[in-house]
């Protein structure tokens, strides 16, 4: 029996491995991308619209929808990480400008009018970025919370702790007061953390085959990761950088690669020591209703097969 491919909305920041994820979902027909929603975070607002497009054309899908949204965080000032991605965030090659449109609308009035039109539990939001978009939709239509069939994300961190601060990893610090709307929103959650995406780092034998595939895309996700590979390599002492918003869509494809628990998950906004922290209640001692399937294992080389099968299928 086939099953019909999950609805998505990619909700994004571009970013290499942002690009990553969006190439995967558009080579894989488990999943269907009503439309990319960008968000400022690894760079701007204007850089990550201009880079999720950049990516669109890459992958020959035009047809693509692509709304910017918020520029800044729901309460703070916006923190970028071009030391990660670059000035463009996707230093590594240089992609044309993009000649297809950006969408007139707002990606938050885009969220809320395509959850309302859509039969209820119907659209899964794939959470690459920090989550300001997602927050402010709840906000200004609180009654989207219950239409939406799932929220995957890309965030946080408990086993791992943090990669901009001891205890945050970068979406969530960048708008804690977003993502803890969301996670007391009542909205099924799959958490995706650093536990896991540190479990798939790079290698040096998988570039090399993406740099040998006969089509623009396999040489260009290369290129990308030789550039942004340098900074993990540095920070951590290891031999390949974490692809880490591909688990989400790998996730949406194939969830028998990924394990985990269904926990209580609570976000830290307001101390200033550990602002961003995801409190995941792995071992249950707090007594909270469980509110996230909380990830923390991955089959890593069935993941990177999968990546690797769906990248070749480019033209």
């Amino acid at each position: 029996m086939t099953h019909s491919p999950h609805q998505i909305i990619i909700d994004t920041d571009p970013g290499q491995d942002d690009a990553v994820a969006i190439l995967l979902a558009l080579a894989s027909p488990e999943v269907k991308v009503l439309a990319i929603t960008t968000v400022a975070g690894n760079v701007p607002l204007a850089l990550t619209s201009a880079n999720a497009r950049k990516v669109c054309e890459l992958a020959g899908r035009p047809d693509i929808s692509v709304f910017a949204g918020c520029d800044r965080p729901l309460k703070r000032p916006l923190i970028t990480a071009e030391n990660v991605h670059g000035k463009t965030g996707l230093d590594g090659i240089e992609l044309p400008e993009p000649q297809m449109p950006l969408q007139a609308q707002h990606s938050v009035d885009f969220i809320i009018e395509t959850l309302r039109n859509a039969p209820e539990k119907t659209i899964t939001i794939c959470s690459l970025g920090p989550m300001t978009n997602t927050a402010q939709a709840l906000l200004k239509a609180p009654d989207i919370a219950a239409r939406v069939k799932r929220i995957v994300l890309m965030g946080g961190g408990f086993f791992e702790g943090g990669n901009i601060t001891p205890s945050a990893e970068f979406n969530m610090f960048v708008d804690p007061d977003a993502a803890k709307i969301v996670f007391a929103a009542g909205i099924p959650l799959t958490v995706i953390p650093l536990d896991v995406t540190h479990q798939v780092l790079t290698s040096k034998e998988w570039v090399d085959g993406l740099r040998r595939m006969d089509n623009q895309v396999g040489p260009a996700v290369a290129a990308w990761t030789d550039f942004f590979e340098r900074y993990d390599m540095e920070k951590y002492g290891s031999e390949g950088a974490p692809l880490h918003d591909p688990c989400v869509i790998g996730y949406m494809i194939k969830p028998e690669l990924f394990s985990g628990r269904f926990i209580n998950v609570e976000i830290e906004a307001d101390s200033p020591l550990t602002v961003g922290a995801m409190v995941a209640d792995w071992w249950n001692v707090t007594g909270r209703t469980a509110n996230a399937e909380y990830l923390r294992d991955i089959d890593r080389d069935g993941f990177f097969d999968l990546l690797s099968e769906r990248l070749a299928t480019y033209q």
